[in-house]
């Protein structure tokens, strides 16, 4: 099987989320489709959409979702069908891993066999996501950095904003992610 994981990165809205395209032999899986549709059109091409996944509801990760269900008529994957654990959608082979705190629904989305974890606004480099928002809550968030810990140092975080980190990095850089840290 040596279907190789291609990743393309489209920044999008005001706010600059990641949305991610990744590609197997011509068959791709978006990752939060934010904004501006077109731009994320334009990089598909004339690939086939095999799904759509949405780490988490907010308008700055799911805004042309819509437009992505028009257009390729596919299967939208969020925290209401996928259960955490293995999944598998087409050649595209991950686990589903719930990771609240930013928000209630919020998924990571971990390539074991290409080392890629896909998280929202999970975590970012060198940060994590706003707990103080509705669906927010820091005692989960808390719990969930605690969960990811626990993966491999050499695994590749994509997140939702922002540039992509290592979790080795983030365990040894990212404040949140000290045992000591105490929260308020």
């Amino acid at each position: 099987m040596g279907d190789k994981m291609k990743i393309d990165i489209v920044l999008v809205g005001r706010l600059r989320c990641n949305c991610y395209i990744l590609d197997k032999n011509g068959e791709v899986l978006v990752i939060d489709p934010g904004d501006e549709f077109k731009k994320i059109e334009k990089v598909i091409g004339n690939r086939k959409v095999l799904g759509v996944i949405i780490t988490h509801h907010h308008f700055d990760h799911d805004g042309a979702l819509d437009e992505m269900v028009n257009k390729y008529g596919c299967q939208v994957y969020d925290k209401s069908n996928l259960l955490e654990g293995e999944c598998m959608i087409g050649k595209f082979s991950f686990q589903v891993i719930y990771t609240p705190g930013h928000k209630e629904d919020l998924i990571t989305l971990y390539f074991d066999k290409e080392k890629k974890m896909f998280c929202g606004d999970f975590m970012f480099k060198d940060g994590i996501g706003r707990c103080d928002l509705e669906g927010g809550n820091m005692d989960e968030m808390i719990k969930s950095i605690n969960k990811i810990k626990k993966y491999d140092r050499d695994i590749v975080i994509y997140p939702g904003h922002g540039d992509k980190t290592t979790l080795g990095y983030e365990i040894d850089n990212n404040i949140y992610f000290r045992d000591d840290i105490e929260y308020f």
